[in-house]
């Protein structure tokens, strides 16, 4: 039997302790058991801790990585990793990641806490709670219709209920209202405590309560880590809420990685502001003005285009008269959709006489063939512009060919100049 010691206190980062036995796993991996530990194995949705080993050999110290923590009953296992490896009894000096542990003390209070707000405040079930490397989520679900709501229960969650919601576990915070723990060896006594969720087990059960059991902002069973008083969480912030299989999925961070995603942010809206010469305040109307602008320069260059392709129509159907099939039209400083607008003038329709009209584009070395069906466009694309490392398709009246290379593309046209007369 391990000794836990993070059970009676999570603040513990180093302690000496002794090797109660080791093993070899069949994936040749080491795991070491102790006789205490404050290493929190993996549970409860919180990820296990991390650190390091420490022990005197002849003199020398040596040290292995704890990796990897899960609990086996009354055991807990260490998968570690290093060169030299302490024995069976020997003494060793353990520490722990405190960094990674204070993270999950501030991430999983948070989690209680905003769990608490949305019980409180929507009568919402927590029935799911995951912590991810970049956010945390929680799902809840609003099946349940408490008689003692002090407000009234929502239809939906939507972004105004979050942050009424978010808003309320911040002053939970910000009140730095207790942590307790509460510990009991069966069922009967642990529902007496105001449990915002059914318990899911009989004996060794752990309560975690954020303020006191009289005026609670949350009681629930959890086995994880928490900090003494809720302010040390420091920050709760929702980013978004989903629907999700008939509950809503509210994606949020706490504590310090809470702070960082805000610094990130408004360091990212603090230089776009100021590129576009605005205070933050103002910049959501700025970006209104240039949006304006954007769509009058956007009509005036749909009408100029139009007015371009018009007089381009007009060279190109000089050219349709007077040349021989096919006939080769470049289109300057245009797209390949602008060359597409203005084929459609021609594919299907009797103008081409049976002639293959071949509209270059330079920019994207690219060919917009059209004509009435005779040519087939679709079958010239398919049949030879690979021969030049070109790729495209269509139909009969009208097709596309796309090459990397200019020397390819007229390589191209020339072959169908040439097969077709």
């Amino acid at each position: 039997m391990t000794t836990k010691l993070y059970q009676n206190d999570v603040y513990i980062r180093d302690w000496i302790t002794s090797v109660s036995d080791l093993t070899i796993t069949e994936d040749n991996k080491t795991v070491l058991y102790l006789d205490s530990t404050a290493f929190f194995p993996e549970g409860g949705g919180q990820s296990c801790d991390k650190g390091i080993i420490s022990f005197l050999r002849k003199g020398k110290e040596h040290c292995v990585d704890v990796i990897d923590v899960q609990e086996e009953g009354e055991l807990v296992a260490h998968t570690v990793s290093g060169d030299v490896l302490p024995e069976k009894g020997e003494e060793v000096s353990c520490s722990l990641d405190w960094a990674r542990r204070f993270d999950n003390m501030q991430r999983h209070c948070g989690e209680h806490i905003l769990s608490g707000i949305f019980h409180e405040r929507c009568g919402g079930i927590n029935r799911g709670f995951h912590m991810g490397e970049d956010y945390m989520t929680i799902d809840i679900s609003l099946e349940e219709n408490p008689g003692n709501l002090a407000f009234r229960k929502p239809e939906t969650i939507d972004d105004s209920i979050a942050a009424e919601c978010e808003l309320m576990a911040n002053r939970v915070i910000w009140a730095n209202e207790p942590v307790f723990v509460f510990r009991f060896d069966n069922r009967e006594e642990a529902e007496k405590m105001p449990l915002r969720k059914k318990l899911a087990f009989d004996e060794d059960i752990s309560i975690v309560c954020v303020g006191s059991p009289e005026n609670a902002s949350d009681c629930v069973a959890c086995c994880g880590t928490h900090p003494s008083t809720a302010g040390q969480v420091g920050l709760i912030k929702i980013y978004k809420v989903e629907n999700y299989k008939g509950m809503f999925r509210i994606f949020f961070e706490a504590g310090e990685r809470a702070f960082r995603d805000y610094m990130t942010k408004h360091r990212m809206l603090t230089e776009i502001s100021n590129r576009y010469s605005s205070s933050i305040e103002d910049f959501p109307s700025k970006i209104k003005s240039q949006e304006q602008k954007i769509s009058e320069l956007k009509n005036q260059l749909f009408t100029i285009k139009k007015a371009y392709l018009s007089k381009e129509q007009l060279k190109l159907d000089q050219l349709i008269a007077s040349e021989a099939s096919p006939v080769l039209f470049t289109l300057y400083d245009l797209s390949i959709d602008d060359a597409f607008t203005l084929s459609k003038e021609y594919m299907g329709k009797p103008v081409c006489c049976g002639r293959l009209i071949l509209i270059y584009v330079p920019k994207s070395t690219s060919f917009i063939l059209a004509s009435d069906g005779t040519p087939d466009c679709g079958s010239l694309v398919k049949e030879y512009a690979s021969f030049y490392k070109g790729k495209g398709g269509g139909n009969k009246t009208s097709a596309r060919a796309i090459f990397s290379k200019e020397e390819d593309a007229m390589l191209f046209a020339d072959l169908l100049s040439k097969h077709l007369k």
